[in-house]
C-alpha cells in the first residue's frame, strides 16, 4: 500500500471518523465554540448539521475526547428511523440502562432515576443523537420530553443533535416542532472548507502520520482537489488516497497536476490517454495481445449492488488470467532467448530483449490499470457505505 512506499506510520486518508485526525477548519473551530457554549449552559438542544462527509462525527469525536469523564456522562444514539417508543428505549440503552422494549413508562422511570442520581453526583448528562434527519416527529417530541427532567430547578439532560441539511430545514418548517425549536440554544452548519484550507488540511493529516516532505507537490494540484470535492473533507479524503495510491505505483516523490487530473479523470469514468506503444524492432518477434482493460463503471448504479459486485470480479479475474497466459508466454520466449545467446550475434538478442522489456511494461501497466479501477469501485462502495 502507498504508506508503505512513502513511509507513513498508517492511512492518513481512511473515509471512517478518526478524531485523532481533527483538523480546525474555520467553520469547525466555530461548531466547537458553539458546544463550548451550548454545553456550558447545561440544558436544552446544541444542533450541529452538515453534508455527508462534512466533519460532523469527527467533530464530536474530538469533543468527547476533550470532555472531563469525571463530570459528564454521555449518552449516543445513532438513528435509523426511531418511532417515539423506539426512541424512549434507545435513550435508555445509550445510558446501559436495562429496559422492556414495550414498557415505555418504564423506561421513562429508569432513565429519570438515573439522571438523578447523576445530578447528585454532581454530573452533567449529554445524550448524542446521530443522522438526526431520519427521526419522526414523534422521536423528536419524546427527546423535548426527556428535557422536561429537572431536579429542583436544575435541568438534568443537555442533547446534541447531529444531522444532514434536511433536519435543519425540518427543524424550522414544521409547526409541530415549535417547542423544540424554542429549546435550542446553540445551532451551527458546517460550511465546506475554503480553496486556501485544503493544502493545511492534507499537511495536517499527513503530518499525523510521520510526512517527512515526500511526496512534494507542485503545480495546482490544491485548487484541483478543492474543486473536485467541493471542499468536504471525505471527499478530500477520497481523492487524495487515490492520488498517494497512484503515486506510490508509479514511484512518484512528486505530486503534480498531470497524475492529479489523471485520478480524477479516472474517478469519474473518463477515459486517460496513454502514450502509444514504440514499434517493434525489426527482429523482434510481434507482440502479445495487451489485457484488455476493466470496462469503466456508468455514474448510475445498478439496482443490484450484488449483480454489479459479480460482475466487477469476474472482469478482473478475466483480465488476470490473460495476464497470466502473457507472462507464461514471455517466460517461454526468455528460456528461448537464453539457450540461442550464444549462437546469435549480440545485437540480435538485445533486440529481442528489448521488445521483451517493453511488453512487460504494457502488460504492467494494464494491470496497474485493473488494480486502479478495483480500488475505485470497493472505495466509492466503502463511501456511500459509510455515508
Amino acid at each position: 500500500m502507498y504508506e508503505d512506499f512513502y513511509g507513513f506510520s498508517e492511512r492518513p486518508f481512511q473515509l471512517t471518523p478518526d478524531p485523532s485526525f481533527y483538523f480546525e477548519s474555520v467553520t469547525h473551530k466555530k461548531a466547537l465554540s458553539y458546544l463550548g457554549y451550548g454545553l456550558n449552559q447545561g440544558e436544552g438542544f446544541i444542533v450541529i448539521t452538515g453534508e455527508v462527509g462534512a466533519g460532523k462525527s469527527t467533530l464530536v469525536g474530538h469533543l468527547r475526547n476533550r470532555l472531563d469523564w469525571n463530570s459528564v456522562t454521555v449518552g449516543e444514539v445513532v438513528t435509523s428511523a426511531l418511532g417515539s417508543d423506539e426512541m424512549i428505549g434507545m435513550a435508555a440503552h445509550s445510558f446501559g440502562l436495562e429496559v422492556d422494549a414495550g414498557d415505555k413508562a418504564g423506561a421513562l422511570s429508569a432513565i429519570e432515576l438515573f439522571l438523578q442520581d447523576e445530578a447528585r453526583a454532581g454530573r452533567k448528562v449529554l445524550l448524542i443523537i446521530d443522522e438526526a434527519q431520519n427521526l419522526t416527529v414523534g422521536a423528536l417530541e419524546e427527546l423535548r420530553m426527556l428535557s422536561n427532567f429537572h431536579l429542583g430547578a436544575k435541568p438534568l439532560l443537555q442533547m446534541l443533535l447531529l444531522g444532514q441539511p434536511e433536519f435543519r430545514q425540518l427543524l424550522s418548517e414544521w409547526d409541530q416542532l415549535e417547542q423544540l425549536r424554542q429549546r435550542v440554544i446553540a445551532s451551527h452548519h458546517l460550511e465546506a472548507m475554503q480553496p486556501n484550507e485544503i493544502e493545511p488540511y492534507v499537511m495536517h493529516r499527513l503530518e499525523h502520520v510521520g510526512y517527512k516532505l515526500c511526496p512534494g507537490f507542485e503545480g495546482d494540484v490544491w485548487s484541483l482537489i478543492h474543486r473536485e470535492s467541493r471542499g468536504i473533507p471525505r471527499l478530500v479524503n477520497r481523492i487524495m488516497s487515490r492520488v498517494l495510491m497512484k503515486g506510490a505505483m508509479e514511484e512518484r516523490e512528486i505530486i503534480g497536476e498531470d497524475l492529479v487530473r489523471a485520478v480524477i479523470d479516472e474517478m469519474n469514468g473518463r477515459a486517460v490517454e496513454t502514450a502509444p506503444a514504440a514499434p517493434v524492432k525489426k527482429h523482434a518477434p510481434q507482440p502479445l495481445p495487451v489485457t484488455p482493460p476493466v470496462e469503466e463503471p456508468v455514474a448510475s448504479e445498478p439496482a443490484d449492488e450484488a449483480a454489479l459486485l459479480d460482475a466487477q470480479i469476474e472482469a478482473i479475474e478475466k483480465a488476470f488470467a490473460q495476464r497470466d497466459k502473457a507472462i507464461s508466454s514471455l517466460r517461454k520466449e526468455m528460456a528461448n532467448l537464453a539457450q540461442s545467446a550464444s549462437s546469435e550475434p549480440s545485437g540480435d538478442v538485445e533486440e529481442r530483449l528489448a521488445a521483451i522489456e517493453m511488453r512487460l511494461e504494457e502488460q504492467e501497466r494494464s494491470l496497474r490499470h485493473v488494480l486502479t479501477m478495483m480500488i475505485d469501485y470497493f472505495e466509492s462502495s466503502a463511501t456511500r457505505n459509510a455515508a
